[in-house]
């Protein structure tokens, strides 16, 4: 060791379940947690990832190495309810946070961390984390931060040994609203914010298992009347509320665990006829509900850089991913068309019914952040809600 030079010491560790410790500097809240860790190649978003709900149990990795430069703001939160903690428990970073540089900023991205409870920690290099999750799978850990730099370490392996993982958890009916709310807020336009459509011309029943803004927002930029329901929500309760078509929100955890009681649910809309559009998780359960499974992915996709082909229109567009599941696509019964697929791993991506007014993806059309090749499937929605009201009136 050169003379004079003291290493600094850590306020902030990534304790891995094989017992790999890795030293960062701590920022956002104090304190430790558990989660399985994935990583992200977003170039932009990071608030709007960070409150996704569908990263709830996980701690995320950016793989892009500034974070930050943009600050923080009171739009572009993904999660119904602000500083819930919904969304990541965790977060990684590679480079320290910078100031934040921009007109919208409202606030700086480490004061945001510690009002949301997110433990965060950055100085460790992220392409070689990444590389050991693309190697060995996504990984269970701790996260922890301590600012005096004191850890139980021994105390920290043994719970990240312990954590169980999201195999067979039910996260969606902690995550979602708890009571059936309305949402209208359109769109969001620059230097205008968010729309809202006085006289929306459709009702629509969001199952929320977990559901992000922008989704809202582009189905009441169609003319819906969003009405928010428990993931625990009946099929009873939902028609209550005559939906001219229903949405399967996206949302965390595993689908098997979710669909013990959202899929009997599921499947009795699917029988009554009603237009029906899946995101994600969404996507898994109506798989579930028709007859598919669903299986623990080796690493997960997620980034805002993801092929994705549409069978239905030979288009290649480029979407957002958030998933750690998947639906096995040599599962899909008789009567169930795969309309998309990963053109990086060749898994499924989609879905519909040959003979009712179904379907559902597996990507992010709203973005949110990324790019929005594929905001056209809310017009397919709306289409199929058209012409069912049309044939339903003949």
């Amino acid at each position: 060791m050169t003379e004079g030079w003291t290493k600094t010491k850590p306020t902030a560790l990534l304790v891995l379940a094989d017992g790999t410790v890795i030293e960062g500097t701590g920022l956002g809240a104090p304190g430790a947690v558990e989660g399985e860790v994935c990583f992200n190649t977003a170039l932009t978003g990071y608030q709007e990832i960070l409150t996704d709900p569908s990263y709830a149990g996980q701690i995320v990795t950016f793989t892009f190495p500034h974070i930050g430069n943009v600050g923080t703001n009171d739009e572009d939160h993904e999660d119904l309810v602000p500083m819930n903690g919904r969304g990541a428990v965790g977060a990684i970073f590679r480079a320290e946070v910078s100031g934040p540089s921009n007109y919208r900023s409202a606030g700086d991205l480490d004061a945001w961390l510690t009002a949301r409870g997110v433990v965060a920690l950055s100085g460790i290099d992220t392409r070689a984390l990444t590389a050991l999750i693309r190697e060995k799978g996504a990984v269970n850990a701790v996260i922890a931060h301590a600012p005096d730099g004191v850890f139980d370490v021994e105390a920290l392996k043994a719970r990240a040994a312990s954590w169980s993982g999201l195999v067979g958890l039910d996260l969606a009916k902690d995550v979602g609203t708890q009571q059936t709310a309305t949402w209208q807020e359109g769109p969001w336009a620059w230097n205008v914010g968010y729309s809202t459509d006085a006289e929306p011309r459709y009702t629509v029943v969001a199952i929320d298992y977990g559901t992000k803004r922008n989704i809202l927002r582009l189905m009441a930029g169609q003319g819906a009347k969003v009405v928010l329901m428990p993931a625990t929500a009946t099929a009873e309760e939902i028609m209550a509320h005559k939906p001219d078509g229903v949405f399967l929100s996206n949302g965390p955890g595993d689908p098997a665990a979710t669909g013990a009681y959202a899929v009997p649910v599921i499947r009795e809309l699917v029988e009554k006829d009603v237009p029906i559009f899946g995101i994600c998780l969404g996507h898994q359960l109506l798989a579930l509900a028709l007859g598919a499974t669903t299986e623990k992915m080796h690493q997960g996709h997620h980034g805002a850089n993801h092929p994705v082909k549409d069978f239905t229109t030979g288009k290649v567009e480029i979407v957002s991913m958030n998933h750690g599941f998947a639906v096995a696509a040599g599962s899909l019964p008789q009567g169930v068309e795969e309309t998309h697929r990963s053109l990086f791993d060749g898994s499924n991506c989609g879905l519909r019914l040959s003979d009712k007014p179904v379907f559902s993806v597996q990507h992010h059309p709203e973005a949110s952040p990324g790019p929005q090749d594929s905001h056209y499937l809310f017009d397919r929605f709306f289409r199929l809600i058209d012409e069912h009201k049309a044939k339903a009136a003949a």
